[in-house]
Parts: structure tokens; sequence; C-alpha cells
């Protein structure tokens, strides 16, 4: 059977399974197993797979019908141009984060052009790590600790960390919130992609997602604002004057967490959009 043949009878298989974007998901699963670059694909349609070939392609085919994530058949996922482990330990990066680490960068960027060189970092619940390593990558001046619950998303987040060779500016710390610190280390930033899923309805989510994402990473608690309320009570010890609170929120979120980081403790900036023109992006403040 041709590369050909292969995209056009699984991109068939996979679309009446469910799955979205059916000949995306083939070819890139294709251009992994074969190690060519996607686009390449095309230079070689009339490739007929070995046996051994044909059943490593099915074996993952099969795998992407049940509606496991790529990322994982994969191994890895693309996070602002980096490529990042993913594990069922951790949740799979989304676009919409990457808008927050943009977010974040552009802000450490004008505290460096305003002479300011320590520039401290926290990242709040990492998983993966894909937030605190793209930020570490992008501002070699920045200190950053990450902490999380899991030592098993640790794990994932070390190993990308090592990847990306910003193990030495990226310290990581297992624990509940705040607790994780070794100390009280103030921050000119927190940034946090928290779980904010309700938590009746993680079980209405996409299969990729409820079957596959921690559900810790998932669960925001009764209406999914569990960790923003521990955060605008919590976190303004740990920030210095004039440091920024950035977080991700969920669809239909915003007025109530708008409420939370309310004056006069809290000055919200601004709420960005994300791709879907959804707000996603919280920027908050504390009073000088």
């Amino acid at each position: 059977m041709t590369v050909l043949e292969i995209i056009q009878r699984s991109s068939a298989f996979l679309e009446r399974k469910g799955v979205e974007s059916p000949r995306l998901q083939i070819e890139l699963m294709l251009a992994h197993m074969l190690q060519l670059p996607r686009l390449n694909l095309y230079l070689n349609f009339n490739r007929v797979l070995a046996d051994g070939e044909l059943d490593t392609i099915r074996g993952l085919l099969q795998r992407r019908a049940d509606r496991e994530p790529l990322q994982h058949i994969l191994g890895s996922a693309s996070f602002c141009g980096l490529e990042m482990v993913v594990t069922r330990d951790v949740l799979v990066p989304r676009p919409e984060t990457e808008l927050l680490a943009e977010r974040a960068w552009k802000f450490l960027r004008q505290r460096e052009a305003s002479g300011q060189r320590s520039l401290r970092v926290l990242d709040f619940g990492t998983g993966s790590g894909c937030l605190a390593i793209a930020l570490a990558v992008k501002i070699p001046h920045a200190q950053v600790r990450a902490i999380d619950v899991s030592e098993a998303a640790l794990n994932v987040a070390r190993q990308n960390a090592l990847r990306h060779h910003v193990a030495e500016r990226v310290h990581f710390h297992a624990g509940n919130g705040f607790a994780a610190l070794p100390e009280p280390f103030q921050f000119d930033l927190l940034v946090s992609n928290p779980p904010y899923i309700p938590s009746a309805q993680v079980d209405t989510l996409e299969p990729e997602v409820r079957e596959h994402d921690p559900r810790v990473a998932l669960d925001g608690g009764s209406d999914g604002l569990d960790f923003y309320r521990r955060l605008a009570v919590e976190s303004p010890r740990f920030l210095t004057a004039g440091a920024r609170v950035m977080l991700e929120i969920g669809d239909g979120q915003e007025e109530d967490i708008r409420q939370l980081f309310c004056p006069p403790d809290w000055i919200v900036e601004t709420v960005e959009k994300d791709y879907s023109k959804q707000p996603r992006i919280l920027i908050a403040h504390r009073p000088l």
C-alpha cells in the first residue's frame, strides 16, 4: 500500500470515528513514523510501505480512532515553537495558552527595557512546564520558579527544561499551591493556567480531554473558580510592587473572576480575547 492510499483510507476511517481534521492527523502520524517533514509526504505519495511500517501505522491509527490525543501518540506537542514532551501526567498545551505566554514575555521585555535585569517569575500549576520554559527561553535574564501538586507532572516538566537548556533557570517545586515554595519569594510576574472546568462538566468534555488529560489539571471545583479565589487571596504577599498576575480563564468566567480581583485589593488592567474572540487572559495588579 502506498503513502497516498494510506492517507486516503485512513482519513475516511478517522472521519467516521469523529476525529477532527482527519487528513492532517494521519499525515502527522505518517510523517512521525517515517521521520520525514510532513510536507515531504507529498514527494513520497508513491512510496510503498513495508509490512512492518504498515503494522506500525495501523497501531497508531487505531489509538487515534480510540480518541487518544495525537500529542500522546507522537510523544510531544508544540508550544510557542518549542517541542514539549507530553504524557498522561500533564495537560496537553493548548493554543490559547500560547497567548498567555506571549503576553507574559512582552511584559517582561518591557521591564528589561526599563532597566530591570533581575526578573522573577512564578508559574502556578506548571504541568508540562510549557509556560515556565517558554518564558525562560524568551527572557534570558528571567529566574523562574514553577510549582505543581503532581510530582509526576514535574518529572515531565524537568525533561522539557533540560531539552530546552533552561534547567539552571527554572526551579521546580512539588506541593499544594504556595506552600510548595521553600521560602516566601517575591515575584515580578505570576502566570497560571489553573484548572477551571466546573466539576460537573469534566465528564462532558471531548474524549481526548476527559479520558486522557489528568483530572487534577481540569477540575476547578463546583463552579470552576476555586483556584482563582485562592490566587486572589494568597498571592499578594508573593508579589513585588508593580507585579502583574496573568491568568488564563474559562468560557463565561470573565465577570466572576473580575469580581474576585476587584478594588481596593486588585485592579484588572484588561481581559484579552483568544482566537475565537472569547475572553481568555486576565491581567491584574495590586495598587501601589
